[in-house]
């Protein structure tokens, strides 16, 4: 199925209503930072978290955001933003089913929860089901949406500017890719990572000391990846352009890039990660 990626919303968002968060953990956290600097107010957001941190705590009360208020006094809920630990949603899930009675929006992050079980829960409301990724917490992350019948093109525009306020967002029209994605985006983070450990390590090896080798890896990776992000410049036109005949480079990509290198290694975990992403869904 092909991806239907519109064009990424920048402007500050506007909000038909209160937008209630469930759930400020590290991605709960990164978006409401987010939404914060795209121009909501504080009186419009309501934040669930039952253990708030002290951080936490001084933004909400700084930017006069909501903190556990009863779900009773919530009247407007535009959007209710499910960003708690997936294990914990059947005992979290209830409590937040009037909002949705009300007419509300519902947005999960939770990985591994399709639509149908959301469904359960909030029968009858429009849900969008969403694969964001950890670099949302600078700005930069990667989000995957889903939409249910249920959610109209006003709703569905509202959802992807959230998302949208921490990154780039792009939609599916078949859910069963979301395992994928979560190989791809949702874990990729952690492949980039382990590729710069990689990259240091090697360095080590080749003489350099820790602290240098550890400097080039990270600025490369980071460097290349902002080349990469640029218009009309794809990564394999990027790779030749700096790959010299008989150079250094091809001397490196001869192994990279034989039957059993980089791409063998890479179908292997992606289709590994799809695989475990399945497994949790059931």
């Amino acid at each position: 199925m092909s991806i239907q990626a519109p064009p990424a919303a920048k402007a500050s968002l506007e909000f038909p209503g209160s937008l209630v968060l469930a759930g400020a953990g590290k991605m709960g956290d990164a978006l409401l930072r987010g939404w914060l600097a795209r121009g909501l107010t504080g009186p419009q957001m309501v934040v669930f978290e039952p253990a708030p941190s002290p951080e936490l705590q001084a933004l909400t009360a700084a930017q006069a955001i909501r903190l556990n208020p009863a779900i009773s006094d919530i009247q407007d809920a535009a959007v209710l933003v499910l960003a708690v630990k997936p294990q914990v949603m059947p005992d979290v899930l209830p409590q937040f089913q009037p909002l949705a009675v009300r007419g509300a929006l519902v947005l999960s992050i939770a990985a591994g929860k399709p639509v149908s079980f959301l469904e359960q829960y909030f029968a009858g409301a429009p849900i969008v089901r969403a694969m964001p990724n950890t670099p949302a917490a600078i700005g930069l992350g990667m989000s995957v949406l889903f939409a249910n019948s249920r959610v109209t093109p006003a709703k569905q525009d509202l959802a992807g500017g959230l998302l949208g306020a921490v990154g780039e967002v792009a939609w599916i029209a078949d859910e069963s890719l979301m395992d994928a994605v979560t190989a791809v985006s949702g874990s990729g983070p952690a492949y980039v990572f382990l590729l710069i450990e990689a990259l240091a390590k090697a360095g080590e090896k080749a003489g350099l000391d820790s602290e240098l080798s550890y400097l080039l890896a990270r600025q490369t990776v980071s460097g290349a990846a902002a080349l990469a992000a640029q218009p009309d410049h794809p990564a394999a036109t990027l790779r030749e352009n700096v790959t010299s005949p008989g150079g250094t480079t091809a001397a490196a990509l001869e192994v990279l890039m034989r039957a059993d290198g980089l791409q063998s290694l890479m179908d292997e975990a992606v289709l590994a990660a799809t695989r475990r992403s399945r497994e949790l869904a059931k």
